[in-house]
């Protein structure tokens, strides 16, 4: 099949154009290499990319309609999955504009040209930061999402009605799944795991935020692209909902599926991974929870299992393990 991925040269679309490509389809990837981070990191993963044919690059702004309608007419995608966005939950309490511009504007662009082409399948990737104030836990999809707490949860779910009224309008079959903090080998630099192997490894102590009390419903990298290739499979279809607990749209083609293992790990089990991991102790800096953040997240699973016989099941151990190689091997230390 013919792929068209935004954000290709970010941590999770690597991953999936990677396994997309293994698989033998053709992937097209979108990316503006915006220097949020890192931006030789993003190089170097569309070189791994690029090492086969069956890779095409496009280097351009999501916010450039007519740059990226060129692409999708020379491309003849079968199926788009939109990753790109302006990511991270604290940069959107320094810069917001940032966060308007890729995921509102960038994600219709994406949408009206999935419209106009007429793709069988639109993925894209929201997050569980739209369940914001939510205190019922797991979190599931058919849980209402009205109290985005940062306006990079705002602009998400903003998104997710964006698709949904498109899926309505149009009969585009979308999916939009809502990632768990992700993490793995190729991590972003401004993720936790990301920055505690660096600062332990520097001698440095880690910031660990609300005291440690926190719980996250951790997804592994390989889990999470595991997940979305089955869906890719699973185009929503009106009016058939898969069972009662399916959060499949009465008025289109639309479903909002968790992508999470539904095991919340505590935080200072994670930053004791770590350590295990490094063989060195952690120093750990403890301070208040961040504005913007949440006790906890849950992720409900049942729907996803449902869906594509599998959900996350990597251990931190194991993850982590993999995340501090690759680590270690990438920067030589």
């Amino acid at each position: 099949m013919r792929f068209l991925i935004t954000g290709t040269a970010g941590f999770i679309g690597f991953h999936l154009a990677r396994r997309l490509l293994a698989d033998g389809h053709f992937v097209a990837g979108v990316d503006g290499m915006t220097p949020y981070y890192d931006v030789t990191l993003k190089q170097a993963r569309h070189a791994m990319l690029g090492k086969t044919n069956a890779f095409r690059e496009h280097i351009l702004m999501l916010e450039d309609f007519g740059a990226l309608e060129q692409v999708v007419a020379d491309e003849k995608p079968d199926v788009i999955i939109h990753l790109a966005a302006q990511a991270g939950v604290r940069y959107s309490l320094e810069n917001p504009r940032a966060y308007v511009d890729a995921n509102l504007v960038g994600t219709f662009n994406v949408m009206e040209l999935a419209r106009a082409h007429s793709v069988g399948h639109f993925l894209f990737a929201s997050t569980s930061s739209v369940y914001g104030a939510n205190k019922d836990m797991p979190f599931n999809e058919r849980e209402r999402t009205d109290h985005p707490l940062t306006l990079y949860a705002a602009t998400k779910k903003a998104t997710e009605d964006m698709a949904h009224s498109y899926a309505h309008l149009w009969k585009i079959p979308t999916t939009a799944f809502r990632f768990f903090t992700v993490y793995g080998p190729w991590g972003r630099p401004d993720m936790a795991l990301f920055k505690f192997v660096k600062a332990t490894l520097a001698g440095e102590p880690i910031d660990v935020y609300g005291h440690g009390k926190m719980q996250r419903d951790f997804t592994y990298v390989d889990d999470l692209v595991e997940s979305i290739a089955r869906l890719t499979k699973v185009p929503p279809v009106e009016g058939q909902p898969v069972s009662d607990i399916d959060s499949l749209s009465p008025a289109g083609p639309y479903r909002v599926v968790n992508i999470g293992g539904g095991q919340p790990v505590g935080l200072l089990d994670y930053v004791d991974a770590v350590e295990k991991c490094l063989g060195m102790p952690v120093k750990r800096n403890f301070l208040d929870m961040q504005k913007g953040d949440v006790p906890a997240t849950f992720a409900a699973a049942d729907l996803l299992e449902q869906l594509i016989d599998y959900k996350p099941t990597t251990t931190i151990d194991v993850g982590v393990r993999a995340f501090v190689e690759w680590y270690r091997s990438y920067y030589r230390v």
